[in-house]
């Protein structure tokens, strides 16, 4: 085993005990905006060293913390908000409701596209058709 990887055990051992070891990997807790922002002060602006940040703050791994400190650096406690995720609902742009006229004119274009498509269609037919001399 590296000692490296040691280290990294004794460190999360030291923060979270060792229920907190133990069940690394299975269920992810979230830490709250106050912890978060306690933590980065601590860190980035109190000097404190990340494992011993990591001690008193129960945080179970550094990359969380390394995270929280560089969100705080570039902006401050508000970029450790938390922030609503996934697709926002409803927030699709709403279609103006159409006027008369402009379902005329929709319709109007979509004929137009019909003959358009016929034509060619019947052009086709009458190429194929003087090509081979029969009927397709």
């Amino acid at each position: 085993i590296p000692a490296e990887a040691v280290r990294k055990w004794q460190q999360t051992y030291r923060a979270v005990g060792r229920d907190g070891l133990l069940s690394m990997g299975k269920a992810r807790s979230r830490c709250d905006f106050e912890t978060k922002v306690a933590a980065a002060r601590a860190v980035v602006d109190g000097g404190m060293a990340k494992p011993e940040a990591m001690e008193r703050f129960g945080i179970a791994s550094a990359t969380p913390l390394k995270q929280w400190c560089r969100l705080y650096r570039g902006g401050g406690a508000e970029a450790l908000r938390p922030r609503p995720r996934g697709r926002p609902r409803g927030s699709g742009a709403k279609a103006a409701p159409t006027t008369r006229e402009q379902e005329l004119e929709r319709e109007v274009r979509r004929l137009e596209a019909q003959v358009a498509y016929l034509k060619k269609s019947m052009a086709l037919k009458a190429e194929l058709r003087s090509r081979t001399g029969r009927r397709p």
